[in-house]
This record gives structure tokens, C-alpha cells and sequence, in this order.
């Protein structure tokens, strides 16, 4: 058995859905491990994880839409407002997604559906850095 972990960074330009499918793909198979469980965890609780459809575009504009009317940036509607009106939203968002994906791997390759990709999905309007721990675990 196994063990490789390393981080990255995103960086994001404010509220939306980045993919990381490359760099994650990339770092998993340059570990040459056959068969395992990749785990990609946020660390962040206004950010989240999302494995979603990257072959068109409009399946991630229609997500963002759909969180940005269930989770309103209306200040009157929350307590904690300590970052802005967009605070709370967030931290509501990154709860009904999730901050830690499990994708298993099986010769050296991620098991991805044909148009699944990996998603950081930013929910702050402003820009930041994002923290993603990849953690592999093989043979």
C-alpha cells in the first residue's frame, strides 16, 4: 500500500465553477499507482467540491444560477454577515455540496465518466486562493 498527498492552489476570480480536472489527472497519474482511492478535499467553508458535465458550458452557468436564487446575497435574510453580503450565501452553498470527493483509480487512471470533470466552486463574489489537498491511496 501506498500513500502520496501534495496541495495546489486555485486561484479564483470571484463566484463560479473552476475546473481542476487537469492538474488533479496530472498529479494522480504521476504517481504510478495502479488501483486506489484519489480523495480531493477543500479547505475552505465557502468554497466547495463538485464533480459535474465539462462538456458544456451552460450546465455550469445553469448551476450558479440555480444556487445564487436558492441561497440569497441578501443581508436581511441571515446573522452572520462578519465578510459581507455574501458570507452566509456561501457558507450555505458549500453546505448542500461538498468539500471532499473520493474518485477511484484503476490503471493509473482517474474512473471519471466520459464528460465528468472536477469542479472548485467558488461561492464569494470576490477573488481568493483556494487550498485543494489531493490524497492518494494505492498500490
Amino acid at each position: 500500500m501506498s500513500i502520496a498527498q501534495t496541495s495546489i492552489s486555485v486561484d479564483t476570480g470571484g463566484q463560479g465553477l473552476y475546473e481542476i480536472t487537469d492538474s488533479v489527472r496530472r498529479w494522480t497519474e504521476a504517481q504510478n499507482m495502479g488501483v486506489g482511492l484519489l480523495t480531493v478535499y477543500c479547505r475552505h467553508t465557502s468554497a466547495s467540491l463538485v464533480i459535474q458535465e465539462n462538456a458544456d458550458p451552460a450546465v455550469l452557468e445553469d448551476l450558479q444560477t440555480f444556487f445564487k436564487k436558492l441561497a440569497q446575497e441578501d443581508p436581511s435574510l441571515y446573522r452572520h454577515s462578519a465578510e459581507g453580503p455574501d458570507d452566509m450565501p456561501a457558507h450555505i452553498k458549500s453546505a448542500l455540496t461538498q468539500t471532499s470527493l473520493g474518485i477511484p483509480l484503476s490503471n493509473g487512471r482517474l474512473l471519471l465518466g466520459r464528460w465528468q470533470g472536477v469542479f472548485l466552486f467558488e461561492h464569494r463574489l470576490r477573488p481568493h486562493t483556494r487550498d485543494i489537498i489531493l490524497h492518494l491511496t494505492g498500490e
